[in-house]
């Protein structure tokens, strides 16, 4: 119990696998119907919730349609208007600039290149990961969140910590047909049954070859603390 297998590409399989069969419908949960309003909604998600954004974003994309509409908002307004969001105020300074550069360098386009997105204010590679896979069907990286920062190390698939350099060292390893659906998968598990505090290890399905699984192991690897 709580053994993962002899290599990461195994092991990678195996988890891949078990949540493609324990949760075979998850997709990105921010709404949206355009690629400017995928942007946005990606760029408010940061540190907060999906679940937040959406009830926001209801409201902002009927007041606000095109990339003019956000470029040429009032600071003090648009912040209001997305003032239940974390940072909410230097988010509105990100999607005003950024909507500005997509005007004057894009044609009021979102661009479909991972250097031209990262460009943006407010925009980074995890950001630009998702409005390429959604946005363009451009497959490109692993989208490394919350919670696939977390559930790939308590898995054993890295040991690195920050984000970007997760990806680096996830992306030999994971399949590229499944980049997409591995954040999908993660973040479906992570919100269901390995939450960063009380991860219900009675009830997952990897728990068997999880080498944090609090029923065999006394450290979460995702934190380096004790259980």
């Amino acid at each position: 119990m709580g053994t993962p297998l002899d290599t990461r590409p195994a092991q990678a399989e195996e988890v891949l696998d078990r949540l493609y069969e324990e949760y075979p419908d998850t997709t990105i949960s921010l709404s949206y119907s355009n690629r400017l309003e995928l942007l946005i909604a990606v760029m408010l998600s940061a540190q907060c919730t999906d679940e937040r954004v959406n009830t926001v974003t209801a409201e902002l994309f009927a007041k606000y349609d095109s990339a003019e509409d956000y470029a040429n908002a009032d600071q003090e307004e648009l912040a209001e208007d997305i003032n239940s969001i974390t940072y909410y105020n230097n988010k509105a300074k990100y999607i005003r600039s950024a909507c500005a550069d997509i005007i004057e360098k894009h044609d009021g386009a979102v661009p479909d290149t991972m250097s031209e997105l990262t460009d943006l204010a407010g925009v980074g590679r995890k950001t630009a990961n998702v409005v390429l896979q959604h946005g363009h069907d451009i497959v490109e990286g692993i989208v490394v969140d919350t919670h696939v920062q977390r559930l790939s190390r308590r898995l054993g698939l890295t040991e690195e910590e920050y984000p970007e350099r997760i990806e680096e060292d996830l992306v030999p390893v994971v399949p590229e047909t499944d980049w997409q659906q591995f954040t999908h998968l993660f973040i479906s598990h992570g919100r269901a049954v390995c939450d960063a505090r009380n991860p219900d290890c009675d009830a997952c399905v990897l728990e068997d070859i999880c080498p944090s699984s609090k029923l065999e192991h006394d450290v979460d690897l995702a934190s380096g603390d004790e259980w």
